[in-house]
């Protein structure tokens, strides 16, 4: 049995807590190290699913990677993040609370 340090679950609702906090007027450095977590984040859970065959999850996990990478950041404005943000927390709130089809 594997021991996982950080299950899927947990790492949404990580992922979604540091993007509501967004909407809060934060420093910048804020949300850059939300640019780098959403990166690495998105990115592992891009890599968690290959192997059992969600290529739809995979392929809009690496979208979210690449939308939040901090390299060559995609100017959007405060209001349109803002509402990203909410759109991408409430989706990966929902993953976590609707069970998956394929089960």
């Amino acid at each position: 049995m594997r021991n996982k340090l950080l299950n899927k679950p947990t790492l949404k609702l990580t992922l979604a807590i540091l993007l509501l906090a967004c909407l809060l007027p934060l420093p910048y450095g804020y949300f850059q190290l939300v640019r780098f977590l959403g990166m690495a984040g998105f990115g592992y859970l891009a890599v968690l699913p290959s192997g059992e065959e969600k290529k739809n999850e995979v392929i809009i996990y690496i979208a979210l990677a690449l939308l939040f990478q901090p390299f060559f950041k995609i100017a959007l404005g405060r209001t349109i993040w803002n509402i990203v943000d909410v759109i991408i927390a409430l989706g990966l709130l929902g993953s976590i609370a609707l069970p998956s089809k394929k089960q």
